[in-house]
C-alpha cells in the first residue's frame, strides 16, 4: 500500500478525526474548515468514478456525467483493479445503508 509511505502521527491524527465525525453535518463543517471546495469535490468525483466504473459505464459516459479527466477515471479503475479493494468495501457498505 502506498499509504504505508505517509503512516505517521500526523496521518493518524487525521483519520481519527474523521471516525470522530458524528453525522454528515459534523462532515460537511469539519471538511469545509479542511480543505478547499476544489480538494472535497474532487475527493467526491472519485468516488463517484468508482461507482461508475464498477457498474459498467463507459470512460465516455463517465467523463460527460462527472467532469473527470480520463486521466482520474484512469487512476481510478486502476484502484478498483489492482488496489486494497477500499473503493469496493465503502461502496458496497453504502449500498448497505441504502437498503435498509
Amino acid at each position: 500500500m502506498q499509504i504505508d509511505k505517509l503512516r505517521g502521527k500526523e496521518l493518524d491524527q487525521l483519520f481519527q478525526a474523521v471516525l470522530s465525525l458524528k453525522d454528515i453535518e459534523e462532515c460537511y463543517t469539519f471538511f469545509d474548515d479542511l480543505c478547499t471546495v476544489n480538494e472535497i469535490q474532487s475527493l467526491a468525483q472519485r468516488l463517484e468514478v468508482a461507482r461508475m466504473l464498477r457498474e459498467g459505464f463507459t470512460y465516455h459516459k463517465i467523463e460527460n456525467e462527472t467532469g473527470a479527466s480520463t486521466a482520474t477515471i484512469s487512476r481510478v479503475k486502476r484502484c478498483l483493479n489492482y488496489g486494497s479493494d477500499a473503493y469496493q468495501m465503502v461502496l458496497e457498505r453504502l449500498y448497505e445503508e441504502k437498503s435498509e
